[in-house]
């Protein structure tokens, strides 16, 4: 018999952008579908802000949503210069929230609370502290951000992304704490590249070329977009190019690229946004051009994928350089950080166009480090931590 009530109830919080989100939603599924082999229903509740993402996407996917007051605190790398009004005004709705956090808590009653980070998740999770109700945090990059390290220290159980983060947390902290990895989408994994020639009507391309796709992720890039329409003439004769430039920057890239030779223009292919077809697509690609936030490098560690990172330089903390960075000490990525010239996109895209098995190498390095299964390991956490407060 199921060591699982008959109803498992599952308080989920954090949200503000797509990193939070779509892990939770990603761990929330696997559990769903983990319990429902056992004839166990999981009631869901999401506690966050109505302006986050977190609320559209729970619209989308039919979740329970409700909003908490928080507030948001600017950084700045001068202490005095966070001391700001908007900050003031931002954390003076902290108690609020706190005061709201506490009734969803004790009116939900859940077995186990999952924060995936964001401002959005610290009312519920001081909450959870208060009402004595098992708190999982789950940190997506390899450093925690501010709310989850302030959660951290409540937490029943830390589930981090990257074994290096161990290192970064206090000992009280690290023996609490397991690595799961970064959920990542399940649909990504199972991707098929005729899926995605089709879908795309890629038929112009030259199979006996490897793929190149660039992205700059759902809003495109400018500099990747730039470095990319500067070195199309050099790279279209050794490579087919999908390139996600983002809906606002399709038609500058249209207009950049409109010279090129037809037979060269012919393997390229040029999108504002890639959305369904996206799991395909990857599967297609030999090489990628992205930034590198902490989902897209789950993503590439979980397929295996040989990339070329062009960190977002205003990521906070500068996270996206140390995600890079950290790829590319592991011989699974080539990091190009700062004033990017085309000339350094050549140098680093040159011998993985050139030769498969650097390739095959630089694909085995990502691969050894990922963690496809990382949806599971976290529900197991989750089941771990609930387990007092179902029996209680």
């Amino acid at each position: 018999m199921s060591s699982h009530p008959r109803e498992f109830r599952l308080l989920v919080t954090g949200g503000g952008t797509g990193g939070h989100t779509y892990p939770a939603l990603t761990t929330l599924r696997a559990l769903q579908a983990r319990l429902a082999e056992e004839g166990t229903a999981v009631s869901v509740l999401w506690a966050g802000t109505a302006e986050g993402l977190e609320a559209r996407v729970t619209t989308s996917e039919g979740i329970r949503f409700t909003s908490v007051a928080t507030g948001k605190l600017r950084r700045s790398s001068n202490p005095l210069g966070m001391l700001t009004a908007a900050n003031m005004k931002d954390m003076a709705r902290v108690p609020l929230g706190v005061a709201q956090a506490r009734s969803i808590v004790a009116e939900f009653k859940p077995d186990v609370i999952l924060s995936t980070g964001g401002y959005v998740a610290v009312p519920i999770g001081l909450a959870a502290g208060l009402l004595r109700r098992p708190l999982v945090v789950h940190e997506q990059t390899v450093r925690l951000g501010l709310a989850n390290r302030l959660l951290a220290k409540r937490a029943t159980r830390v589930a981090v992304s990257s074994p290096s983060t161990l290192e970064l947390l206090s000992e009280s902290v690290r023996e609490r704490t397991v690595v799961t990895g970064n959920p990542v989408r399940a649909e990504v994994l199972s991707g098929e590249p005729l899926k995605a020639v089709d879908a795309l009507g890629l038929d112009s391309f030259d199979p006996d070329l490897p793929v190149l796709y660039v992205t700059g992720g759902a809003q495109g890039s400018v500099q990747i977009n730039t470095l990319i329409a500067d070195t199309l003439p050099w790279l279209l004769p050794q490579t087919n190019v999908i390139h996600q430039c983002g809906p606002n920057n399709l038609q500058e890239m249209f207009e950049r690229t409109a010279k090129l030779p037809a037979d060269l223009a012919a393997r390229y292919r040029v999108l504002g946004f890639v959305g369904a077809e996206l799991p395909d697509v990857l599967a297609l690609a030999d090489v990628v051009v992205s930034r590198s936030g902490a989902g897209t490098i789950a993503e590439l560690t979980a397929l295996g994928k040989p990339s070329v990172l062009v960190p977002l330089p205003s990521s906070a903390g500068d996270e996206q350089a140390h995600n890079a960075r950290r790829l590319q000490d592991l011989g699974a990525a080539v990091a190009l950080e700062g004033d990017v010239h085309e000339m350094d996109l050549r140098a680093a895209l040159r011998p993985l166009l050139s030769d498969a098995g650097r390739r095959e190498r630089m694909s085995n390095a990502a691969q050894e480090h990922g963690r496809p299964d990382a949806a599971e390991r976290l529900v197991d956490v989750l089941l771990e931590a609930a387990r007092p407060a179902a029996g209680a």
